[in-house]
């Protein structure tokens, strides 16, 4: 490496002592730790060796019941590669300013991305769009619920009746913030001084749940992006007194948290929208204001729906969000601007050309975004790779029928369509990965089906 080049990789930590590294595990939280600038320094150019045991157990670091080729007790939990991307740098205002990159993990020997991290996937699909000259854009809206607790009061009470920040169905209030204000525009401010922008924060119905809206940004940016509010969400309000959770389902009486990711594709070489369609076409018809490119990716994306939707509702209690009459999706659609959708297509009039669009809402806010966002953009260069014909848009309620095959209604069906031998996810993923994603959700479902539920017992207790 030339002096220059050193000298200004010094320069970008000038006054720092140490710096913060994190990657993307396969459940979508970060793990990672804090390095002296001297040694993070000294691993930019060969990366670092990082514990292969975070893609070995799960959200509560229970090792995985299958053994899996990546991490098991059969490889000795050995350390992959870790490789930090510059690009991600950021500081977090609320620890001190820390200087914040991302990693990617790799395999040791062979330098290759290791099949089951998660940036490393959604750069590999980005790299082929690139191929055809395309450029995917991203936009991301959570919605999450907000409790008056703390980590240890959440254990002493087993989870059960928490205390909501606010209560009551207020969706869109200008009233309840003003009962949080500290924290409501900390997350504005703070968010933003962490180079994530929102261009919206809002109540939504229910008690304690805000929406939010990440600024429109290039794919793998507002994978990041997405990904660390989540991670920041949690803990600006860990200061404020409130937990936040990102939970699918929370209540069964209530609706869940999406995760609604608004896609499109752009032309590099005009640097226009991919989407749009003619200005000349007529302003009528079902595929009006949308380029066959367009077409092409929601019917690829359609057509690979049932196969990826363990990656878009991945944890059990995903699919208790999945439910008719609670503004969530059951059945592979398309729409026009119709919510009930699978897929929600947003064109002129709603729009400008320039930001024709669709909206993917079956994820919720559980998702790791990178996997969500690969499979996505997976699915529908499949379909423009193939030209797949576009099926008709449904009007009205998009309920499920011979039409629109009903999706999965728990995620040990998901898992089972996810890894068929010719499956649309193997084709666009990427078997290595799809076998290790598989038994991770296997060990989740297993871990469910072992459990005995507050259910089982207020049902059979006295009367079994």
């Amino acid at each position: 490496m030339s002096r220059s080049a050193i000298e200004r990789r010094s320069e970008l930590l000038e006054d720092d002592l140490q710096v913060k590294v994190a990657g993307v595990d396969i459940d979508g939280v970060l793990r990672g730790k804090i390095m002296s600038k001297k040694k993070f320094l000294s691993v930019l150019d060969d990366g670092f060796g990082f514990c292969s045991v975070v893609f070995g157990w799960d959200l509560h670091d229970r090792p995985y019941v299958e053994k899996t080729s990546i991490a098991s007790t059969e490889t000795g939990y050995g350390d992959v590669l870790a490789r930090v991307d510059l690009n991600s740098f950021r500081r977090i205002p609320w620890e001190n300013n820390i200087a914040l990159f991302l990693v990617e993990f790799l395999e040791p020997d062979t330098r290759r991305p290791l099949s089951a991290c998660p940036r490393g996937l959604l750069r590999s699909i980005l790299g082929e769009l690139q191929q055809l000259g395309l450029e995917a854009m991203c936009g991301s809206e959570f919605e999450f619920f907000h409790f008056q607790e703390t980590p240890r009061t959440l254990v002493e009470k087993e989870h059960q009746k928490l205390a909501p920040m606010t209560p009551g169905m207020f969706g869109y209030s200008l009233l309840r913030p003003s009962l949080q204000q500290d924290y409501y525009y900390a997350l504005i401010n703070e968010c933003r001084q962490f180079g994530i922008p929102l261009e919206a924060l809002h109540t939504e119905t229910g008690p304690g749940v805000y929406e939010a809206a990440l600024e429109y940004t290039g794919a793998l940016e507002a994978a990041d992006r997405a990904q660390l509010f989540k991670t920041a969400v949690k803990q600006i309000g860990l200061r404020h007194g409130v937990i936040a959770s990102f939970m699918a389902k929370p209540y069964v009486d209530q609706p869940g948290c999406s995760g609604h990711m608004h896609i499109s594709l752009r032309d590099i070489a005009t640097g226009k929208s991919a989407f749009a369609g003619d200005e000349n076409a007529s302003a009528f018809g079902a595929t009006s204001g949308m380029s066959e490119v367009m077409q092409w990716f929601v019917a690829g994306m359609l057509k690979g729906l049932p196969s990826v939707l363990a990656i878009l509702a991945p944890n059990v209690n995903s699919y208790k969000r999945l439910v008719a009459n609670y503004w969530a999706p059951i059945a592979v659609s398309w729409g026009r601007e119709n919510r009930t959708a699978a897929i929600r297509v947003i064109t002129p009039p709603s729009c400008s050309r320039e930001s024709t669009r669709l909206e993917m809402r079956v994820t919720g806010a559980d998702i790791n975004v990178h996997l969500a966002l690969a499979a996505c953009l997976g699915c529908g260069l499949y379909g423009v790779r193939h030209q797949i014909a576009l099926p008709p848009p449904v009007t009205g309620s998009a309920e499920a029928g011979d039409e629109h095959p009903r999706l999965a209604r728990d995620l040990r069906d998901a898992t089972a369509i996810l890894t068929e031998p010719e499956s649309i996810a193997r084709q666009v993923l990427g078997s290595a990965f799809v076998d290790h994603y598989a038994a991770t959700r296997r060990h989740e479902w297993a871990l469910w089906a072992d459990s005995v539920t507050d259910w089982e017992l207020k049902r059979y207790l006295e009367l079994a």
